[in-house]
C-alpha cells in the first residue's frame, strides 16, 4: 500500500507493561485470598494433629508420675510435665480433639438449628412475633453465663458442654438468617413466585434457602472460634470437661497455680488454643470477602 506524499505512518507505541495472565485454579483462588490460604493451613495442621494424636503422642496422657512432676520442657518431656506428672505435651495433643469436636459440633447443630428457625420466623408473622421473642430474651443473657447456668444443671461431659454452648449460639444464628429471609421475601423473583401460585416450601427450598448459604457459612465459622474459647472458659473454671478429659482449658486450669514459677503448663495449650482460633476466625475472614462481591478482590 502505498502512502500519500506528505503523510507518514506512526510507530507503535512500546509495551511497557506485560501481558496480564489471570490466575485461575485453586492456586489462584488462594492467591487472591491469603486469609483463607493461611487460616485453611493452620486449621488443617490443628486438625492433622488431633487425628494422629495417637501416633503423635510420647506418653500416656493420663499417666501419673508423681515423682517426675513440674519437670522443665526437656528431650524426656517436650513441653515439660505438670503437678502430677503427666506429659503436657501428650496432653495438648489430646486437647486439640476435645476443643475441633466442640467447636465443629457446635457450628453444625447451632447453625441448622437456627436456620431452620429463621426460616421459618422470617417467612411465617404469627411464628415470628413468638420465635423471635423468646430469642430476645436468650440473646439477653451473655453466651457464656447461659452455658454455665446450662452446665449446672447437667453433669460435665463433652457432649453436654456441646449442648450447652449450641443452646447459647442459636439466637445468633436465627437473627441473621430471618433477617436475609426478611430482605429476600421482599425481591421482585420472590413476589412473581407467590403471584404464580407457588407453594410456600418450594419458594423456600428454591429461591430463599440458597441464598441463606453463604452468609451462614461465614457466620458458622465465627460460631466454631467462639465454641472453642467457651469451652476452654467453662473447662478453666471447673463448669465444662471432667478434669481426667485433656482439654486445654482443664490444662491451663491445673497450671495456673503454678503460673509464676511453671508457666509453660499454661503457655503451650494457651499458645495451640490461640492459633486454632485465630486459624478459624482467618478463614471466615477469607470467606467473608470470597463470597461477598462487594468485598471479592477481582483481577
Amino acid at each position: 500500500m502505498s502512502i500519500p506524499p506528505g503523510l507518514a505512518i506512526a510507530k507503535l507505541p512500546p509495551d511497557i507493561l506485560s501481558d496480564v495472565k489471570p490466575r485461575r485454579g485453586i492456586w489462584g483462588f488462594l492467591g487472591r485470598y491469603p486469609a483463607i490460604a493461611i487460616g485453611g493451613s493452620l486449621l488443617f495442621i490443628m486438625v492433622f494433629v488431633a487425628v494422629f494424636a495417637p501416633f503423635l503422642f510420647t506418653k500416656d496422657p493420663t499417666a501419673l508420675a508423681p515423682a517426675l512432676r513440674t519437670r522443665e520442657p526437656s528431650a524426656q518431656f517436650w513441653f515439660g510435665s505438670d503437678m502430677l506428672g503427666r506429659d503436657v505435651y501428650s496432653r495438648v495433643l489430646y486437647g486439640a480433639r476435645v476443643s475441633l469436636i466442640v467447636g465443629f459440633s457446635v457450628a453444625f447443630f447451632a447453625s441448622l438449628i437456627g436456620l431452620i428457625i429463621g426460616l421459618l420466623s422470617g417467612f411465617n408473622r404469627i411464628a415470628d412475633s413468638i420465635i423471635m421473642r423468646v430469642m430476645d430474651g436468650m440473646m439477653s443473657i451473655p453466651p457464656i453465663l447461659l452455658a454455665i447456668a446450662l452446665m449446672a444443671l447437667t453433669r460435665g461431659s463433652v457432649q453436654n458442654v456441646i449442648l450447652a454452648i449450641t443452646v447459647a449460639e442459636i439466637p445468633r444464628v436465627s437473627r441473621l438468617v430471618r433477617g436475609v429471609v426478611l430482605s429476600l421475601r421482599e425481591q421482585p423473583y420472590v413476589e412473581a413466585a407467590v403471584a404464580s401460585g407457588t407453594r410456600t416450601w418450594k419458594i423456600i427450598f428454591k429461591h430463599i434457602l440458597p441464598n441463606t448459604l453463604a452468609p451462614l457459612t461465614v457466620q458458622a465459622t465465627y460460631i466454631c472460634a467462639a465454641a472453642m474459647i467457651t469451652e476452654a472458659i467453662l473447662s478453666f473454671i471447673g463448669a465444662g470437661t471432667p478434669p481426667i478429659i485433656p482439654s486445654w482449658g482443664n490444662i491451663m486450669a491445673e497450671g495456673r497455680a503454678l503460673w509464676q514459677v511453671k508457666p509453660y503448663i499454661v503457655f503451650f495449650p494457651a499458645v495451640f488454643l490461640s492459633i486454632t482460633v485465630l486459624a478459624v476466625n482467618l478463614l471466615g475472614d477469607g470467606l467473608r470477602d470470597a463470597i461477598d462481591p462487594r468485598l471479592a478482590k477481582r483481577i
